[in-house]
């Protein structure tokens, strides 16, 4: 039997989200500017706030807004490297760090299934030692630049576990030979919950610790 530990990222193993942080990291590093814009994200906000868009098209929004619409893939790399390093230092929950220790030592593939984009939690990941990322992926264009624009799904809610299940599929993974813990802070990763082995609620949202209860999940704060 195969054993895998899913993790989601943001307030699951990190304090705090961290996408719009890192758009704000890569500004100050590439161009101060693009700061001046911030007024249009809050604008994009509110349009997300009152449905005008959905989660992905903010995503793309503001990655045009703050990185603009077109990048070099090395520059990318090297602010989502010095993101990355300045998440562990100041944004990772310590009994995260345990449990991932847990994990691998019990053999499990650590697999991290985040909605933040891939171009800096791949990074983030690295550096804590999963084996695999599932990630909302910016598109890659023939010109060889990133694009403000998101290359399939956002992985979010169900497309999350559509994504996962194509990753396992590309990885010659069947689910009947596997057993799958998961950990997130989130309701809407329900669809990931009902579908793993061992669910666990970490650091869980009011609206998760509540389904929790309901479902008898086991629930983890990994603040200390």
């Amino acid at each position: 039997m195969i054993e895998l530990a899913i993790y989601d990222m943001d307030r699951t193993i990190t304090r705090r989200a961290t996408y719009t942080p890192f758009l704000i990291h890569a500004a100050l590093g590439r161009a101060p500017w693009r700061l001046l814009l911030a007024p249009l994200v809050l604008v994009s906000m509110l349009a997300y706030a009152v449905k005008l868009v959905d989660r992905g098209r903010l995503k793309e929004i503001n990655h045009a807004l703050l990185l603009g619409r077109h990048n070099c893939p090395k520059e990318l790399a090297r602010v989502a490297d010095s993101f990355a390093d300045a998440t562990l230092q100041t944004n990772v929950l310590p009994g995260a760090l345990a449990q991932i220790a847990d994990d691998k030592a019990a053999g499990r593939r650590l697999v991290m299934a985040t909605a933040s984009y891939r171009l800096y939690a791949a990074a983030i990941a690295r550096r804590l030692g999963f084996d695999d990322v599932i990630a909302t992926d910016a598109v890659a264009g023939i010109d060889g630049r990133i694009h403000a624009k998101i290359d399939g799904e956002n992985s979010y809610g169900p497309a999350k576990l559509r994504m996962i299940e194509a990753w396992m599929a590309q990885e010659g993974l069947r689910r009947a030979d596997c057993r799958i813990r998961f950990y997130s802070d989130h309701a809407s990763d329900r669809p990931v919950f009902d579908w793993c082995d061992t669910p666990v609620a970490a650091n869980p949202s009011r609206d998760l610790r509540i389904m929790a209860g309901a479902e008898g999940w086991p629930v983890v704060e990994w603040e200390s």
